[in-house]
């Protein structure tokens, strides 16, 4: 059995009471190689399959690590067939790239034509499980980014 990759620590709520996290299911992996990149550096097709995969944004979707310092990472997780991504990135750099993509449509989603095509392309792969849900408008998470950005402020 392999270990855990990882970890997300407790949140703080808009009056900075701990909110209580649910119970993560510890993702447990064979010996898929971990790659861990930020999302300007992936191969169009990895994007690709990540807009499929996170058709109404990715802030929604971000998960918290250590990195290999000990320090607290934002990233974007997808396994595919032959590897397990994370793709770094923070609650405002999710919006930005959602926001200067010209596959996604001003409310934050996926437009139906892009869809469409990557559905079409990538259909056939098994792993890929598409999110439900509305876009990530980021309004109620934008006080949190502040805290974040505060938080990391203060740790170095």
């Amino acid at each position: 059995m392999s270990s855990i990759f990882f970890i997300l620590r407790p949140r703080t709520g808009k009056d900075h009471t701990l909110v209580p996290v649910l119970q993560a299911t510890p993702i447990f992996m064979s010996n898929k190689p971990r790659v861990v990149k930020d999302y300007e550096r992936l191969d169009p097709d990895i994007q690709e399959q990540i807009k499929l995969t996170y058709p109404y944004g990715f802030a929604k979707h971000l998960i918290q690590y250590k990195n290999a310092e000990g320090k607290f990472v934002s990233a974007l997780p997808l396994e595919t067939d032959d590897r397990y991504y994370l793709v770094r990135m923070t609650l405002i750099e999710a919006k930005q790239i959602i926001e200067d993509d010209d596959d996604y449509d001003e409310s934050g989603e996926l437009k139906e034509s892009v869809k469409e095509e990557y559905e079409e392309k990538y259909g056939d792969m098994d792993y890929l499980t598409i999110t439900e849900g509305e876009a990530d408008t980021g309004a109620e998470e934008e006080e949190e980014a502040e805290e974040e950005e505060e938080e990391e402020e203060e740790e170095e």
